[in-house]
């Protein structure tokens, strides 16, 4: 009886772990792109900090991190959005269905962002008013794909 029991509590255990294992894998093309949104605010982060005085400015670690962001904007993303991985299809995503419906409104989105940190990039290090007047821009490109195609939050 003892050995039935054993035998029976391990087999559940072993059960509830592969199923706990397999709720916590996540698509890879979704923990790419959000890797990548990840990268984006590690480096929003240092360049805000300046604009806001938050940090000191640091005319190269404004170029790096504005130069990071640049790079960031030009990564060829198309195999991050596959579809069927948009928050209506699975669980662990903000991304809307709609991404997938206008390939040309994503395309001018991504270029306006590719151009405003490229832009942001050449004067990141022109002083503290050179990041602010970029960030506007850079936030704007980000915004205006996040409120067509990102789920709130809230």
């Amino acid at each position: 009886m003892k050995k039935l029991f054993l035998a029976t509590a391990a087999l559940a255990t072993l059960g509830m772990t592969s199923a706990a294992i397999g709720q916590d894998q996540k698509n890879p093309a979704v923990e790419a792109r959000q890797s990548l949104m990840h990268l984006y605010a590690f480096n929003l982060g240092t360049l805000g900090a300046m604009a806001k005085g938050e940090m000191e400015y640091d005319a190269e670690a404004a170029q790096a991190a504005a130069g990071n962001l640049a790079k960031l904007a030009s990564v060829n993303q198309m195999a991050m959005w596959p579809e069927g991985t948009d928050n209506a299809s699975i669980e662990g995503t903000a991304a809307l269905p709609a991404i997938w419906e206008d390939g040309s409104d994503i395309g001018d989105k991504v270029q306006a962002l590719e151009e405003a940190t490229a832009a942001l990039a050449d004067t990141a290090g022109d002083g503290v008013e050179a990041i602010q007047a970029g960030m506007g821009a850079v936030g704007g490109a980000c915004g205006a794909c996040h409120k067509a195609y990102r789920a709130s939050n809230n």
